[in-house]
């Protein structure tokens, strides 16, 4: 079980919960951060931190949000960043792309 951002980080990235990550699977997307699923350690101390409540256990994660789980997991493969599983955020993994779901929303 892995974590997952969801919509209500859209456009806010406060990142409170990146400091808080103990093995740093929280990169920086355009519009949005993401939780690498495979480096998660389902230690939910992101969760604890988020000032909008986006960041929900994969299993929890609200019926009209259960497309963020799969959009967390493909900003990491090929069609999104590449990035794959690179072992921990920092300033080489900041992009301005975003998986599709998020870039087609409409900006607040």
């Amino acid at each position: 079980m892995a974590h997952v951002i969801t919509g209500p980080c859209v456009d806010v990235k406060d990142k409170a919960c990146v400091p808080v990550c103990p093995v740093e699977c929280i990169y920086e997307g355009g519009r949005m951060l993401y939780i690498q699923p495979d480096e998660c350690i389902n230690c939910a101390l992101c969760l604890s931190v988020c000032p909008v409540q986006a960041i929900h256990a994969d299993i929890d994660v609200p019926e009209a949000q259960r497309g963020f789980v799969a959009a967390n997991a493909e900003f990491f493969g090929d069609a999104v960043t590449g990035w794959g599983s690179p072992g921990g955020a920092g300033p080489r993994y900041v992009t301005d792309r975003d998986h599709a779901l998020v870039a087609a929303m409409p900006r607040r």
